[in-house]
């Protein structure tokens, strides 16, 4: 259980870092910014597609296909 604590401690650690990082940079990019980079790439495209498609498989379709 320790572990479990100190690891989420971690993660909020190292969240804040990068949001501290975040505001003495240059910055934040706007959202079609952001977007322009991301989907430039036709394997960040497939990727992002893929991912819908397992999280909605997941959480979707999973729950109302019964073998039962």
């Amino acid at each position: 259980m320790i572990l479990s604590v100190i690891g989420f401690v971690l993660c909020g650690l190292a969240g804040l870092a990068l949001v501290l990082i975040g505001r003495r940079e240059d910055p934040l990019a706007s959202a079609s910014d952001l977007f322009d980079t991301v989907l430039g790439s036709r394997t960040a495209r497939i990727a992002i597609l893929v991912l819908w498609w397992w999280l909605g498989w997941h959480f979707l379709v999973a729950q109302t296909v019964d073998p039962n």
